[in-house]
């Protein structure tokens, strides 16, 4: 379609009376203005984007600065051909002032500097989402569009004053919101950002300070607004700018992050790092259950992390004896008072590995002061870091150690495990004994990543030192050309003769250019972490987060109903005990998803065990009764459900030979956590398991359904 001469509305001929011109034709007029600047600003960054990659990349700072250019000016344009019209979510007008804003996606400005669309995320634009007739925010109307094929196919109008009733076809205040949550679900989800209700707006728009708690059951949107505070605050916020650290967004697992992979970058962020727990450590990706609950539980406490110290200590022992250094001009005493000088030399919580280095260089440091013959100190480093005696001597007081090394010695050394944590008893030290050490469970990742942020990267002293060469290197050979150059000047005065300049040659040569290796994006600082499905997270699960958010800046999204091993506390006793202090408590508390039909019968699983859970008021039906029936019929039913369905997904859960077809998903009630279809298909819920974890499993597998549940069981 081309937006300049097509109409941006396709509404079906039922819908008749909404093409009225007297209700569209200022649309259409706005939406020209819009596609004539869209592609204005398409060609104007494209040809900024050619140039900047043309340009000479720069050493350093400028190096930096022009890459993240390329990237800013990358990802405005490809959401602008993303979108094209429909990043136009509708329209407020003012109780004072009939003009129309129209709010989008992105903010949009012609070159006469008028305002096309106004970013979804600015304080002006808060009405089109708050707005309410308790409220109106100074709004007479707002107007939502639902887009299809980049074309206008419905649109509502809400209507909060007596004068907003002119020019308007549409007036049930819900019908846009109501007709997206009937709308067929697809394998990722739904943009709902024109959508987004009140108690919703209202807390992605809440500040960043200290830990905001959005406590909600099933189908509140809790997810949504996760998804679109990250995006909002990283917008709003300027403490939280990629240069000051960034958002980390952490999902429960990996079809979920795969499920909502689309939302982020439909809002026009892309800046946002996405990741699961697993992902936080290189171990992770294998890592098995831990098959023995008891050392589950053992490993879930954050004490146990207090073992990591003492284990990292135990390799730190300056030598308690001298020894003569031997070189070729003479003999140097080292003190075991110049050893225990030099193990002082790192700034506290420097890495064991980085500290490493800094003892090194102190220590010979003392030994060039000590030299009494008349030798180049450059020369006499380079003697001493060959002393075979020297280094065995060092390596042994302070080697270099892996995390996965020192985390498996725990587990296969009992000695070394009850001198680092002198707390557990025998037999507790008994059970976390294993035979093979480095059989990774989920439980041991946050002791490997506490392990590896106190011991820091082996590898990054060996990166330093062969960078150090290459431009040592680097810095030889050109001083060489320039030695040639000069040689080559007749006269040995003018221009050339600058090359000799140290400012000149350091230009040439760039030392600070980091040793060739990928950093670890979700190593942090971060400046605010966001994490769903929180309730599921153990106190030492929410250290590997702690580490990597100084500032304590977190949204915590999460259903105490739903912790598969219980929450008898409340949310503010559990953070306060695992380190957070200034926690906001947002509830949400209405069912937008899960049709009554269903939540009738899922409600009573879940009370059943906890009695005070927050279940939430569903606002719709689907008049789609709950069907029971056996699992004999579970593929007629899949079947029939898929000839009357042409679009939609369905999940059967709970049943692991079943595999997975087109638009029907398989999955255990754990990997189910988060997602939503409109069929769900539970194979004999009743084995989920008992207790707690059983009912919780049940009640999370049943309120995945947005419109008909089915319950098989076997014979």
């Amino acid at each position: 379609m081309n937006p300049l001469t097509t109409s941006a509305f396709d509404l079906p001929a039922h819908l008749a009376a909404k093409a009225d011109p007297a209700l569209i034709a200022r649309d259409e007029r706005h939406f020209a203005d819009i596609a004539r600047t869209l592609e204005q600003s398409i060609a104007e960054l494209s040809e900024r984007l050619d140039t900047e990659r043309r340009s000479p990349g720069g050493l350093g700072r400028q190096a930096l600065d022009r890459d993240l250019e390329i990237h800013r000016l990358t990802a405005r344009l490809r959401a602008l051909r993303r979108f094209g019209l429909d990043l136009c979510l509708g329209h407020i007008v003012g109780a004072d002032d009939p003009e129309p804003v129209y709010i989008g996606r992105l903010g949009l400005t012609d070159r006469e500097g008028r305002r096309l669309l106004l970013d979804w995320r600015s304080p002006a634009a808060e009405p089109f989402f708050g707005a309410t007739h308790a409220n109106p925010m100074g709004l007479a109307s707002r107007r939502r569009y639902r887009w299809t094929r980049g074309r206008i196919s419905d649109y509502w109008d809400e209507v909060f004053t007596s004068e907003g009733f002119d020019g308007h076809a549409a007036l049930d205040d819900q019908s846009a919101f109501i007709a997206s949550l009937g709308a067929d679900r697809s394998a990722r989800m739904r943009d709902v950002l024109g959508t987004i209700q009140a108690d919703q707006d209202a807390i992605i728009r809440a500040g960043s300070s200290g830990a905001l708690v959005v406590d909600g059951g099933p189908g509140t949107g809790k997810t949504v607004v996760a998804l679109h505070r990250s995006a909002y605050l990283l917008y709003s916020d300027p403490r939280l700018g990629h240069r000051r650290g960034g958002v980390l967004f952490v999902g429960p697992h990996q079809p979920y992050l795969a499920y909502v992979a689309d939302v982020l970058p439909s809002l026009g962020e892309e800046g946002v790092q996405t990741c699961t727990l697993r992902d936080l450590v290189a171990e992770g990706a294998a890592a098995a259950a831990e098959t023995d609950p008891q050392v589950a539980l053992l490993k879930s406490s954050a004490r146990l992390l207090q073992a990591i110290e003492p284990a990292v200590r135990f390799y730190e022992n300056p030598p308690t004896t001298g020894m003569t250094v031997t070189t070729p001009w003479s003999d140097i005493w080292l003190s075991a008072e110049d050893w225990a000088e030099a193990f002082e030399a790192p700034d506290p919580g420097t890495p064991h590995n980085q500290a490493r280095d800094q003892i090194w260089d102190h220590l010979l440091t003392i030994l060039v002061d000590k030299h009494e013959e008349v030798t180049p100190a450059d020369l006499l480093r380079r003697s001493l870091t060959r002393d075979r005696e020297l280094l065995t001597a060092f390596n042994r007081a302070w080697p270099l150690i892996e995390a996965a090394d020192l985390v498996g010695d725990l587990w296969t050394v009992p000695a070394y495990l009850r001198k680092c944590a002198p707390w557990l008893s025998i037999e507790e030290v008994r059970r976390l004994q294993r035979d093979d050490a480095q059989a990774w469970t989920v439980s041991d990742l946050p002791l490997l990543d506490a392990a590896r942020q106190r011991l820091g990267d082996p590898e990054a002293s060996r990166r330093r030192r062969r960078h150090e060469a290459a431009v040592a290197a680097e810095r030889a050979r050109m001083a060489q050309v320039v030695d040639n150059l000069l040689e080559a000047d007749d006269d040995g005065e003018g221009a050339v003769t600058m090359l000799r300049g140290q400012d000149l040659q350091d230009s040439l040569v760039d030392p600070t250019a980091p040793p060739g290796t990928d950093p670890d994006l979700l190593a942090g600082p971060f400046a605010h972490i966001v994490v769903d499905e929180a309730q599921e997270l153990t106190d030492a699960e929410w250290q590997m987060l702690l580490l990597r958010c100084p500032s304590r800046s977190f949204t915590i999204v999460g259903d105490r109903a739903q912790a598969r091993h219980g929450f008898t506390e409340s949310w503010q006793e559990r953070l306060r005990r695992i380190g957070l202090d200034r926690i906001t408590l947002a509830s949400l508390s209405v069912n937008y998803r899960t049709p009554e039909e269903v939540m009738a019968q899922a409600e009573p699983v879940i009370r059943a065990v906890l009695p005070d859970a927050n279940v939430p008021v569903s606002i719709r039906g689907s008049g789609v009764p709950v069907v029971h029936g056996s699992a004999r019929d579970l593929d007629s039913i899949l079947g029939a459900w898929l000839a009357a369905h042409a679009e939609g997904i369905a999940c059967v859960i709970g049943d692991p030979t079943f595999q997975a077809t087109g638009r029907v998903r398989s999955l255990t009630p754990e990997l189910a956590k988060g997602l939503e279809f409109d069929l769900v298909v539970l194979i004999d819920p009743e084995d989920f398991g008992e207790g707690v974890q059983g009912a919780v499993d049940r009640y999370v597998a049943m309120t995945r359904a947005t419109r008909q549940l089915v319950i098989l069981t076997h014979p």
